[in-house]
């Protein structure tokens, strides 16, 4: 039996619909099951924390289980592999960072393509770091710092919670943009470096707010200033390095990742409840309670600042020449 042309257009129209109409449905009924989001690091830390706050408003609002596993180690790569090798079917997520951002060029021999191989979904938060010292090094701000540096070169120790973190990149964009040589001492984590720091066994570091703010706000080290372009509304007094290192920037963040190819559909969805979650006031409030502010922005934006993040620190990893321990 022929059909008649206008039915054929009409069964063709309806069948090339089809794909569109499933993809759909299928976000409409996301999730109908558990969520795991991977986390890079040990239970207890920044990430962590962040990670089950976003965790739980998304199993609130969704109505499934959003689990955190943590899976430590390299740097955070191995979490990272486990998701760039998961479905692509929005049930396994990574928490990101900067830390993602700086793997791309610290290390050569990954299994992974982080930019390519990843889908932005949502940025959670950025926190500065804060310049910090010891108070018995003879400066109170950052343009004495610097004068003092450049008499004493070599002679100052930079602490820094591991080779090729936020806390030793940021260090090393200073010392390359305020043209200082300070001495680089890595320790396995914020803790040890702090304890030297505040023994006076090293004289200055780039911490996370988190880490520093209670030691800060006791007196026991002086903040110099912070890192990011604007000053923190956690320590508003304290003047941001730009202030006097024209440009320079440095930032912690944390946002979700998807396996590349989930479902755009899915993305969208997500995003939009992390975004509707950051504009909760109490989540608001326990972000700055760490030092971070929310930046609600979409997939694309994200996808475009982690793009920008990635080339800056390229740029110090290499110029520095910062290789894993």
């Amino acid at each position: 039996m022929r059909l008649p042309r206008r039915r054929l257009i009409q069964l063709a129209a309806g069948a090339a619909a089809l794909p569109a109409l499933a993809r759909i449905a299928k976000a409409q009924t996301y999730p109908n099951r558990p969520v795991r989001i991977i986390v890079g690091y040990s239970a207890g830390g920044v990430s962590d924390i962040l990670a089950r706050l976003i965790g739980q408003r998304l199993s609130e609002r969704l109505g499934q289980p959003f689990i955190i596993e943590n899976r430590p180690g390299a740097g955070s790569n191995i979490g990272t592999e486990v998701v760039v090798r998961a479905p692509a079917d929005g049930y396994t997520l990574l928490l990101v960072g900067v830390a993602n951002a700086i793997n791309v060029t610290l290390y050569n021999n990954l299994n992974f393509n982080f930019i390519r191989d990843i889908a932005p979904v949502a940025i959670i938060e950025r926190a500065p770091l804060v310049m910090e010292i010891n108070p018995s090094v003879p400066v109170n701000t950052v343009a004495e710092f610097i004068a003092y540096a450049k008499v004493n070169p070599g002679r100052i120790n930079m602490a820094s919670a591991g080779t090729g973190g936020a806390t030793h990149v940021a260090g090393e964009l200073f010392k390359m943009m305020a043209g200082v040589n300070l001495v680089h001492v890595p320790y396995h984590g914020s803790s040890p470096a702090l304890s030297d720091l505040l023994a006076g066994q090293v004289h200055v570091m780039f911490d996370n707010m988190a880490s520093s703010i209670a030691l800060i706000r006791a007196g026991r080290l002086r903040p110099l200033a912070v890192t990011t372009p604007a000053r923190s509304e956690t320590l508003p007094d304290v003047p941001s390095i730009s202030e006097f290192v024209p440009g320079y920037a440095a930032s912690g963040w944390n946002g979700i990742a998807a396996p590349k190819n989930c479902p755009a559909e899915i993305v969208a969805a997500l995003n939009t409840e992390v975004n509707a979650a950051l504009a909760d006031p109490k989540i608001k409030a326990k972000l700055a309670d760490l030092g971070g502010t929310t930046l609600p922005a979409s997939s694309v934006e994200f996808g475009k600042f982690i793009a920008e993040d990635t080339e800056k620190w390229a740029k110090v990893v290499t110029f520095a020449g910062i290789k894993p321990d």
